[in-house]
């Protein structure tokens, strides 16, 4: 799997107020939510993006209010069809 380097200021780390290893970790799943909402990940490869299972994944972004369920009208429309 291809490997991303992200350099951050000294001051992330400060005002953060958590260790080098707690940032990374927060920074990673802030992508991989942002990714989910971009609908460039599914649910469970965002999970996997930030080494959390699915179900601790769903409970963190329902956290920060963000619809697990991430479907367009379309695929709204599809499930809820004329069956």
């Amino acid at each position: 799997m291809p490997n991303l380097s992200l350099p951050y200021p000294q001051d992330l780390l400060i005002t953060s107020g958590k260790s080098p290893e707690d940032l990374e970790t927060e920074l990673l799943f802030l992508l991989a939510v942002k990714l989910f909402e971009l609908r460039r990940l599914s649910l469970g490869k965002a999970a996997e993006f930030c080494r959390m299972n699915k179900l601790q994944f769903m409970f963190e972004i329902g956290r920060l209010q963000i619809p697990v369920i991430n479907l367009d009208e379309e695929q709204i429309t599809d499930e809820l069809g004329d069956d």
